[in-house]
């Protein structure tokens, strides 16, 4: 097999988690079963097969260095659980937009010089994988950036809850050009919002009606301290109060469930705790109630779910397969263009590794229907 060039948009702390973890398991055999990795063979592709080709970033502190070097500079603070040698990757100077907002340019400041030609970068590096980490809320920065990786010819996993994958508009886009995307918004591997999932499914599955939830989440990274800034977080609360949701099938009514962030505590660094609260009513009207906290290392725990999606990004760019992948969508991401349960989705995905399950939106053998958004202004560099 080939390897896959994969570019990063947004060098922070999943970035780091993503860049050690394909180091950290670039010699476990196939057969190993190992924590952190769902599939180490996906598709006749290692973790090992991921070459990191291009970076790009805004932070001075960051833009200029190899990145592996730029994978563990301040404000970055994860777990640092492998050293990674140098990768000749220099951090380019990214576009910056609605990226940078009120709290992040108290502690990022913006690297001098004019944005990198990114279009020119990805196709002389030769990139099939574009992985987006930009800040919660980079709505105007997110957009520029899938008109670069339209025009360079890049299959892109949309980490972050910008809805791209979901949306038709930006489907047809990218089934126009003949290139996959997979998205929005990145599941963890066992992280708040799966578990609230799993719980929902289990009170819909046994027949407990769920009267009111809430999830609450703090932190201390810079995603955290980003997301004080609450008009960056109307995308966020809506991807993660839809991943829950979508598993009733009755409407539990806007007043009843509550998910979102609620703090920054800086000294947590990367660990993010969750709490879940559930109220419901079981057998003769009886209450029943549980309540659920979690720790976890936050950038850790979802990259491993990105190893997969990148490699079942480029099973897709060698299958001809373009606009969103419904089934690595459904598995991989909160926020995808068609929800299914998640043993549904495992199951879908399963099957897409097995060239079982190519589904797309739009569909590729029937024109496009009915009406789409309208085209988002394009914002000149900065």
């Amino acid at each position: 097999m080939s390897k896959i060039n994969v570019a990063i948009i947004g060098v922070g702390n999943c970035a780091s988690s993503l860049v050690q973890g394909v180091h950290f398991y670039r010699k476990v055999s196939d057969e190993e079963k190992i924590p952190g990795l769902m599939h180490t063979n996906l598709g006749g592709y290692h973790p090992s097969d991921i070459n990191f080709v291009a970076a790009f970033d805004i932070d001075k502190n960051k833009v200029g260095k190899d990145l592996s070097e730029a994978i563990y500079t301040e404000p970055n603070n994860t777990f640092k659980f492998c050293d990674v040698p140098r990768t000749g990757v220099t951090v380019q100077r990214g576009m910056v937009h609605d990226g940078l907002g009120q709290y992040l340019s108290q502690i990022i400041t913006k690297s001098h010089g004019p944005t990198a030609d990114i279009v020119k970068i990805l196709k002389e590096t030769k990139t099939d994988v574009v992985v987006s980490y930009l800040p919660v809320g980079s709505e105007e920065a997110t957009k520029w950036y899938v008109e670069q990786i339209l025009k360079s010819g890049c299959g892109f996993v949309n980490c972050i809850p910008v809805f791209i994958a979901r949306e038709d508009y930006w489907q047809k886009r990218f089934a126009e050009k003949g290139l996959p995307v997979i998205g929005d918004d990145i599941k963890s591997q066992v992280g708040a919002t799966i578990a609230h999932r799993v719980l929902t499914r289990l009170f819909q599955d046994r027949g407990v009606k769920l009267e009111r939830t809430y999830q609450l989440n703090f932190g201390g990274n810079t995603d955290f301290y980003n997301m004080l800034e609450r008009d960056r977080l109307e995308s966020k609360r809506i991807s993660k109060t839809n991943a829950v949701t979508s598993q009733l099938d009755y409407d539990i009514g806007e007043e009843n469930i509550h998910v979102g962030p609620s703090d920054y505590v800086p000294w947590l660094k990367d660990r993010k705790f969750c709490h879940i609260k559930m109220e419901g009513t079981t057998f003769g009207n009886v209450p029943l109630n549980i309540e659920m906290k979690m720790e976890v290392w936050d950038s850790p725990n979802s990259a491993g779910v990105v190893i997969d999606a990148i490699r079942c990004c480029k099973l897709a760019l060698e299958r001809g397969l373009s606009g969103s992948l419904l089934a690595p969508s459904s598995y991989f991401m909160k926020s995808p263009a068609v929800q299914y349960t998640d043993d549904e989705a495992h199951n879908k995905v399963e099957d897409f590794i097995a060239g079982d399950n190519n589904d797309t939106l739009p569909k590729t053998e029937r024109e496009d229907e009915g009406s789409h958004n309208s085209t988002p202004e394009q914002e000149s560099t900065q």
